[in-house]
């Protein structure tokens, strides 16, 4: 497999992009890869590909922090017109949105912003020195990148509040309990193991993987889309060939 570099460490993102996936680094180590608006650019430039090229999305930071949040100096002079233009959520919710999964190896601190880019992926692994936590009311602002409603669907009102309103940073251990992070490895071991997720999604019918995730992703009870989603699948010589494998395979 031969890898092509979209971006190179020049930039606020290193792009890997693979036949299978693509692996984004966030890479402004000098701010501890705070979330500025090239970065918030260069995402919509990595969403736009995805799109137009569906592969799962692996996410990490540089130098042992994933994100330390938006960038301060940015943040400060914004007023009533950049909030309402939602620059960060729109993107966040962006990645959210992106037909195949995407993964977040979260290798260090995410906070503020950056827990918000962690919350918008669809799964999340996490080093042992990882911690997630969204300080803004201490800024006078709140979390409006989507930790609002992302934050309380995954790990629970309760626990989100004590986050979002009492200033709770979890840990790696922590959010391993509460459901944030599906695992937590050693920092050595990290993109190892997120590699093998998306290898284990690779392996799945890219079609049905597309269709699983808008269906766990649509709101309320909707068993009408399930039966919808599954005539459709029924109907692929996908499936047919993978379960005519599964039951050759089982009657050797």
């Amino acid at each position: 497999m031969t890898d092509v570099y979209v971006s190179t460490g020049a930039g606020p993102l290193v792009v890997e992009e693979q036949d299978d996936r693509v692996v984004v680094t966030l890479n402004r180590p000098e701010v501890r890869n705070a979330i500025d608006l090239a970065t918030v650019d260069a995402l919509h430039e990595v969403c736009a590909l995805l799109e137009a090229s569906p592969r799962p999305l692996l996410l990490t930071g540089s130098d042992g922090v994933f994100a330390a949040g938006a960038d301060i100096r940015q943040l400060r002079d914004r007023r009533r017109d950049e909030a309402l233009a939602a620059i960060n959520r729109r993107v966040f919710d962006r990645i959210a949105a992106l037909p195949m999964p995407a993964v977040a190896a979260v290798n260090g601190p995410a906070l503020g912003g950056g827990a918000e880019l962690a919350y918008a992926c669809d799964v999340r692994l996490a080093s042992t020195g990882a911690m997630f936590g969204n300080p803004e009311p201490g800024l006078g602002i709140i979390a409006a990148a989507g930790a609002a409603y992302r934050l309380p669907a995954l790990i629970g009102a309760s626990a989100a509040k004590a986050v979002l309103l009492a200033g709770r940073v979890l840990d790696a251990e922590a959010a391993f309990r509460l459901g944030l992070v599906t695992e937590v490895t050693d920092p050595d071991e990290l993109m190892a193991r997120a590699h093998a997720i998306v290898d284990r999604m690779g392996r799945q019918s890219a079609l049905a993987l597309r269709i699983t995730k808008l269906v766990v992703d649509s709101p309320g009870a909707h068993p009408a889309a399930d039966d919808l989603a599954q005539a459709i699948l029924f109907e692929t010589a996908d499936k047919e060939k993978r379960m005519t494998a599964f039951l050759e395979g089982k009657n050797r």
